[in-house]
């Protein structure tokens, strides 16, 4: 399966860009990196720790650590693209979490709006084996919501019973996705507005929730209509990637480094990170591994999906260039 390496043209899912990919020079690094320095910058990121932290711990440099973790990040999404397919689940569970890349969306100017601003994170969780079956990076509109549903589409077999939040797009793309025999059923949850706090100590706690209704789209959900281990999905993405913390510095400057770390936090959790719960990781469970990944064994593969020749950056493209010196007989 081909990587769609969209950058966003109409607000639809977000891949690492082909300029992104490091060049023969670049590249060069992860050869005279040591494998335990790899091993070591890797898993610090994957529990949440900052690229200058990393910098810090390690003794690497800054732009050693920002590379290594866009090839891993690339090799990683290369990787989800190959292992998950053909996966029989009973129930999905899907949703968005809220990011941004660069600036808040109330200061993107015009020509940023596809790379700047608000990033959702889509994903889709199988609702027993706790696996993410499928991701995706874009805005949160019905074009990202269709490229999801899509692609999930092409990585499962059967029909699987959906559960979904109220977003409406969900409703039309998993009709054009699944059919319109799929079983979808929508969680609705109304928090209370009548205790907003202003200080500063309560000003970003959740609100309580004070009814939840569950309505069926289409089908007839036999077991049960939540969201409840997607939505404790997104809290792990926040502890696990310094990037969704809120209120720091930490988050991305650019979208291609932030897609390839929602690919390496999503690799990581599926292949190497044993769930408390299942008591092994979720790609063991779902069936498309059958051992505990190491750190090491992760970025081995990862760096064997690069391509033997990757694209040369303009710097390359620049030395091409020969100087003819004319006016001489």
């Amino acid at each position: 399966m081909t990587i769609r390496q969209i950058y966003a043209l109409q607000g639809g899912f977000a891949r690492v860009s082909p300029k992104a990919i490091p060049s023969t020079r670049r590249m060069s690094f992860v050869n005279n990196l040591p494998r335990e320095k790899q091993v070591e910058i890797i898993a610090a990121l994957c529990e949440g720790v900052g690229q200058r932290a990393v910098t810090r711990l390690t003794g690497c440099d800054r732009k050693t650590v920002a590379r290594l973790a866009l090839c891993v990040g690339r090799g990683c999404q290369e990787l989800h693209d190959r292992l998950m397919v053909g996966i029989r689940v009973n129930r999905l569970e899907l949703d968005e979490a809220w990011s941004f890349v660069g600036k808040k969306q109330k200061n993107v100017l015009r020509h940023e709006i596809n790379a700047k601003g608000d990033q959702y994170v889509f994903i889709g969780m199988a609702g027993t084996q706790k696996a993410i079956i499928s991701w995706g990076v874009g805005k949160r509109n019905g074009e990202s919501t269709m490229d999801f549903l899509h692609d999930l589409r092409s990585r499962v077999i059967g029909q699987p019973e959906i559960s979904t939040d109220g977003f409406l797009p969900y409703r039309l793309a998993i009709r054009d996705a699944f059919g319109d025999s799929a079983s979808h059923g929508v969680i609705v949850k109304t928090y209370s507005v009548t205790h907003l706090v202003k200080e500063a100590q309560g000003r970003y706690s959740p609100a309580a929730v004070v009814a939840v209704e569950r309505e069926v789209v289409s089908g007839d959900p036999e077991q049960y209509v939540s969201t409840s281990y997607v939505e404790r999905q997104n809290l792990s993405l926040r502890m696990g990637q310094r990037r969704f913390t809120r209120l720091t510095n930490g988050f991305s400057k650019k979208l291609d480094n932030h897609v390839a770390a929602v690919a390496l936090y999503v690799a990581h959790y599926n292949l190497c990170r044993v769930h408390e719960a299942l008591k092994t990781t979720p790609a063991k469970a779902i069936g498309v591994a059958d051992r505990t990944w190491t750190i090491g064994d992760l970025i081995d593969a990862a760096l064997a999906t690069q391509p033997i020749t990757p694209v040369p950056s303009a710097s390359d493209r620049r030395k091409l260039f020969k100087v003819v010196q004319g006016g001489k007989s």
